[in-house]
């Protein structure tokens, strides 16, 4: 991905859904478009008209801290957006010979645990949002319509990313799916930040774009979220309407694997259908 390009519009879309407002300064006149202009956000950075706009030009790389800190109090970014703002800025780059067209595998370790976790609907996921391994109750939970050990084979992996804008059975799933949709642009965002060099991502983004008008819209809208916990609402094909929560344990190394988790409220309806998801152990017959 060309990092100074994305770095810019970052920056564009950031200032453009600011009002002199919201940063304390005063609004004289009328806008001719909304948001804050570039002299506006350069004072409010201590840097020249000249520099910010090179930035947004994608004209400037290897921005310093000192500039990337100073961009994110200007242009009131939470800690997340910071972070983002800084993988995307060219600092510590990571030589892209280390991350380029290689399949991923999960750690022999890692799909032990999620095995063992007979109760809990689980995930691994690579740093492309491709499955790893899941357990049987994650499996039926997120793809019943896929074969069990389509992870094992790297041609053959799925893609939560992909499957939730391209696969009718997976959107189906989901009853508010423009709100996971956005969840899942707004991560897809902060990984292509972390893992800029990784070609196989790259792609990923290509294909999603061309295919579906959807994501490519969200996608411009550049947003950025770290999404580690929450709610999901689903209306599985054997399950029913469910209501779970959702945690994502990041690994400690730099691998960007991560386990996703769904549980429910004790005594709920929904706890009481995954536990007939555990007691299928895997049949067709829930």
């Amino acid at each position: 991905m060309n990092q100074p390009a994305v770095m810019g519009d970052f920056l564009r879309k950031r200032r453009a859904a600011l009002s002199p407002a919201d940063v304390g300064l005063m609004d004289y006149g009328t806008r001719r478009v909304p948001g804050l202009r570039r002299e506006e956000v350069a004072m409010l950075a201590g840097m020249s008209v000249t520099y910010y706009a090179r930035l947004e030009q994608g004209q400037h790389v290897n921005a310093s801290d000192a500039v990337i800190n100073s961009l994110a109090k200007a242009l009131a970014l939470t800690e997340v957006e910071r972070k983002h703002l800084s993988d995307i800025s060219g600092i510590k780059r990571r030589n892209p010979k280390s991350t380029r067209n290689r399949p991923d595998h999960v750690r022999p370790g890692t799909k032990r645990l999620v095995d063992s976790m007979c109760s809990v609907p689980s995930v691994v996921l690579g740093k492309r949002t491709e499955v790893l391994a899941w357990n049987r109750a994650g499996h039926w939970l997120v793809a019943s319509h896929l074969d069990f050990d389509a992870p094992d084979t790297p041609s053959q992996r799925p893609n939560m990313t992909r499957m939730l804008f391209l696969d009718e059975a997976t959107r189906s799933v989901y009853p508010h799916w423009r709100s996971e949709a956005g969840r899942a642009v707004a991560s897809l965002r902060l990984l292509s930040g972390r893992f800029a060099d990784d070609s196989e991502l790259a792609a990923l983004v290509g294909e999603l774009t061309l295919k579906s008008p959807e994501f490519a819209t969200m996608w411009a809208e550049h947003p950025v979220e770290n999404c580690m916990s929450g709610n999901k609402i689903l209306n599985h094909p054997q399950l029913g309407a469910l209501e779970l929560g959702f945690e994502v344990l990041t690994m400690p190394d730099d691998s960007g694997h991560r386990i996703l988790t769904y549980t429910a409220e004790a005594g709920s309806e929904a706890a009481a259908a995954l536990m007939r998801l555990q007691q299928s152990k895997g049949s067709r017959t829930l």
